[in-house]
This record gives C-alpha cells, sequence and structure tokens, in this order.
C-alpha cells in the first residue's frame, strides 16, 4: 500500500503540480501587492473611489450589498490581466524560441476516406471499416 502511495507521489505531474501551486499562492501575494499599490490608486484616480464595499441598492426594502462582488471582479480581472501579460505572453514567446529551428515530424498516420478513423499511413486497408485507401506516395 505504502509503495503505491510513493509511486503516485513521486510522479512528476504530482510534484509539478504542487510546485505550481506553492510558486501560484506566492505569486498571488505579488499580484495582491501590486493591486494595492498601484492599480487600485490609479482607479482612484480615474473613477474617484478606489473601494467600492459600500455600493448596494435596495429593492422593496431588502439590502443587496453588491461593493464586495464588484471589487472581487475588479481584482478577478486585474490578476488575470497580470498573469496573462506578465507570465503568459513571456513564457509563450520563450517557447517559441527554443522550438524555432524544430523540423515537424513526419505525420505516421491518415485518415481514413471513408469512415474518416486514423489509420497508419503506410496502410492499404482500413482495419475500421476494411475499404481500400490508396498507399501514400513517396
Amino acid at each position: 500500500m505504502l509503495n503505491g502511495f510513493k509511486k503516485f507521489i513521486l510522479r512528476g505531474n504530482v510534484v509539478d503540480m504542487a510546485v505550481g501551486v506553492v510558486i501560484g499562492a506566492a505569486f498571488g501575494g505579488v499580484v495582491t501587492a501590486l493591486s494595492k499599490a498601484f492599480i487600485t490608486p490609479l482607479i482612484a484616480a480615474i473613477a474617484g473611489k478606489p473601494d467600492y464595499s459600500s455600493l448596494r441598492f435596495y429593492l422593496r426594502g431588502t439590502e443587496f450589498p453588491i461593493g464586495d462582488f464588484v471589487n472581487a471582479c475588479i481584482s478577478f480581472i486585474l490578476i488575470a490581466a497580470t498573469v496573462y501579460f506578465f507570465v503568459v505572453l513571456p513564457i509563450n514567446a520563450l517557447i517559441a524560441r527554443m522550438h524555432r529551428g524544430e523540423k515537424v515530424p513526419d505525420p505516421t498516420t491518415k485518415k481514413c476516406p471513408e469512415c474518416l478513423s486514423e489509420i497508419p499511413i503506410e496502410a492499404k486497408r482500413c482495419s475500421f471499416c476494411t475499404q481500400p485507401v490508396m498507399a501514400r506516395v513517396a
């Protein structure tokens, strides 16, 4: 039982996910600090109100305090934009630069024209629908 648990924990994707969660939590603190130090004052300078938690409306005597929801939406949009522009775009550019000179490998399968299933590139007959398939010309 412990051997299986050890194999599960030491698999690459579990460790990668754990590292991602820890780094994500740390990055969340950085983005929150960025939002509080720069973005929220910028919104306050433009809109005149840095905090919308007091925003509410009434309907038939029932109070709807929507300010916290508005603050959470603004914070989400700011964090998502920050992650996209400062993490996703640079990483994508770095990966594209690393794979710039690589040749795309030749395909090993093709689609059967009759049933559209994937078959080996050199097949003369589809193994799914048994229809004859033209061999690839080299």
